[in-house]
């Protein structure tokens, strides 16, 4: 079973829990961590022959082209994941609209090539704000990835697919719609296999569960960031414990943990993956 591997390509100061504490204006003036920590993802995927979708972030982008030239020319395929990580249930449409433009553009110019995927900062695209898929449709996208079948304080939907499914967006329009992985258990969508939930859990537990995905049918989503890789990340002062906890835990384990992951399964980019299930036919469904 081939499960799919993505990057949300992004600096450790645009998370949703430090959205308050550092504004836009301020971004430039932060140590960046992006390309030592990118650079040590690549060389991972590198060593082990996978590929990955990165969903890239336009400021970065826009600030690091030799790395984005790097990334493509690397095998790697990219996505889109909004130009300022603003949350997309925080925006209107014409906002929404105009960043995922600026983000597209300047993927375009430093990689290259239109990405075909988009990746919400937050997971902020649910039954709230529909409206985001039919935009994305309008702007050339074939698949979204934002939509997290979930309870979270930060985002979720639990009335949203739990597997591949072609949305109905608007009129004789529709869209693929990868959601990130969750497992049914207890009558709950417990996620798994992506960011806090794969770096915290052991690995016993994530290996165990992206088995259990394989054996009904479904990949595993795994999705990372570089800055979860950074052993020596910046020091943030007045955080709680929760957030704290959130954000640095299981760091040192979490390369390890990787490695391993991609040594006993198979992946491949999200848009290899979908070439794949095109040769069968992908139900439709409705938010």
């Amino acid at each position: 079973m081939r499960n799919v591997l993505t990057v949300d390509l992004e600096e450790w100061f645009v998370v949703e829990i430090l959205s308050d504490r550092f504004d836009r204006e301020q971004w430039q003036k932060l140590p960046s961590r992006i390309e030592d920590n990118t650079y040590l993802l690549l060389e991972l995927f590198e060593r082990k022959r996978v590929s990955a979708t990165f969903f890239l972030l336009g400021w970065v982008a826009e600030r690091h082209p030799q790395l984005m030239k790097d990334i493509v020319g690397a095998g790697h395929e990219v996505g889109c994941h909004s130009y300022w990580h603003r949350r997309v249930d925080e925006l209107t449409q014409e906002e929404f609209r105009e960043d995922t433009i600026r983000a597209i553009d300047v993927i375009g110019e430093t990689c290259g090539v239109k990405p075909d995927g988009y990746r919400a900062p937050s997971w902020s695209i649910n039954s709230s704000n529909i409206w985001a898929l039919e935009t994305l449709f309008d702007l050339g996208f074939k698949y979204d990835s934002s939509v997290f079948p979930v309870k979270h304080d930060f985002y979720g939907d639990l009335n949203a697919p739990r597997e591949l499914v072609r949305l109905e967006v608007g009129k004789e329009k529709s869209l693929l719609e990868f959601p990130p992985s969750t497992v049914r258990l207890f009558g709950k969508n417990l996620p798994v296999a992506g960011g806090g939930y794969l770096r915290h859990s052991p690995y016993w537990y994530s290996s165990m569960m992206v088995r259990r995905l394989n054996r009904d049918g479904q990949p595993a989503m795994v999705y990372v960031h570089p800055w979860e890789f950074d052993l020596d990340p910046p020091k943030i002062d007045g955080i709680g414990m929760r957030d704290r906890f959130r954000q640095h835990s299981s760091i040192k384990s979490f390369h390890r943990k990787l490695e391993r992951l991609l040594d006993e399964f198979t992946f491949i980019p999200v848009g290899t993956y979908i070439e794949h299930m095109n040769r069968r036919p992908i139900g439709f469904g409705r938010e």
